[in-house]
């Protein structure tokens, strides 16, 4: 076995159907009594639902998050939380929420209880991005990440099917890359197996029975796994295309990271066989076939996009991107510098084409 450091990530989870009704005891337990409570304008209806239970607790809502932060949202957020006094921020919703609260965490402080909706993970990570004059930028910084995380399965039934299986692949993601990060771990390979394993059982069954309170648990389980995956090592060439690819040309989060994963899994899939292997063991296909296309069967059963032009990109964008990829890559176990700018733009074909990987 190799050498490895472990750090555990310090935050509380509460976990079950019907948890949210532990809400005011763990805002108590922070010591906090003005929260403001964030999330998405779709998502005003849970909101205020929350800041009903809150009561006096509750300092007000903000409804605007939206997707990869941008940094005037976040400003505004900043300027808001100041203006009524609040100690803590509540997120209640996905990414685009919780990485609000970050926001407002980052330059204040203020802890964040995160009640997640969707599979993105984010709740579990001390990763920050921030969208500005089209670039999105991330970072770490312990001080974001949420203190506490209250799953309630009962707050997903209402999630659409398209975006469950979007979000839940999106998940997979973090852990897939896990699996080969340069200072992973024995504790965050098994985390990263049994995280995908959980959603890639749970996607098809939500698919079927899109209010089966058990596999909304399964799905959740399984986001907290490899969101905690994604918060305790580091990212590579998959993330770096879907933060390029999002960031810079406004694509949907959870979408880029379903097509652009089966392409970026095969580009590795050479370099990391033993990751590879555990990644087809998860995902337990009926048929035995790659990692990669295994991960792109999930996709394309499940009603899920595989094609970058289904989501809006444009073919005449695809080198820009390839460019700005390149040009200040992530670590990743092959190479992808500048001098492997025709494997990526070639990567990014494949991904706008919506080809299965052999």
């Amino acid at each position: 076995m190799k050498d490895f450091v472990y750090n555990g990530q310090p935050s509380r989870v509460v976990f079950g159907a019907g948890s949210l009704a532990h809400l005011e005891r763990e805002i108590e337990i922070l010591g906090a009594r003005r929260a403001l409570v964030l999330c998405t304008h779709e998502q005003q209806g849970q909101a205020q639902m929350v800041a009903e239970r809150l009561g006096a607790r509750a300092a007000g809502i903000f409804a605007r998050a939206v997707m990869h932060v941008p940094i005037e949202t976040a400003r505004e957020a900043r300027d808001e939380a100041r203006r009524l006094g609040a100690d803590c921020a509540v997120a209640i919703g996905g990414g685009s929420t919780t990485g609000l609260g970050k926001a407002i965490s980052l330059e204040s402080g203020l802890p964040i209880l995160a009640i997640p909706t969707t599979y993105a993970g984010s709740e579990m990570t001390p990763i920050y991005g921030i969208t500005e004059s089209g670039l999105k930028k991330t970072g770490k910084d312990a001080r974001v990440l949420p203190r506490t995380v209250i799953y309630d399965p009962e707050l997903t039934l209402t999630l659409p099917v398209s975006l469950s299986v979007t979000s839940g692949l999106n998940a997979i993601a973090h852990a897939a890359e896990g699996l080969y990060a340069r200072d992973g771990n024995p504790v965050m390979s098994l985390m990263a197996e049994e995280g995908i394993r959980a959603l890639a059982r749970a996607l098809p069954a939500i698919r079927q029975r899109s209010g089966d309170v058990d596999a909304r648990a399964d799905a959740l389980y399984g986001a907290w796994l490899c969101g905690t995956v994604l918060g305790s090592v580091g990212m590579a060439l998959h993330h770096k295309l879907c933060h390029t690819l999002g960031g810079s040309f406004n694509l949907p989060h959870a979408e880029v990271h379903t097509v652009v994963l089966p392409q970026a899994i095969a580009f590795n899939s050479q370099t990391e066989p033993g990751a590879i292997s555990r990644i087809e063991r998860a995902l337990g296909s009926a048929e035995p076939c790659s990692a990669a296309a295994g991960l792109f069967d999930l996709a394309r059963d499940n009603g899920a996009p595989v094609a970058l032009r289904d989501l809006g990109m444009k073919e005449t964008d695809l080198d820009r991107a390839a460019d700005l990829a390149v040009n200040s890559p992530y670590w990743n176990p092959r190479k992808a510098g500048p001098a492997q700018r025709g494997e990526i733009r070639q990567l990014l074909q494949n991904a706008f084409d919506g080809i299965r990987p052999e």
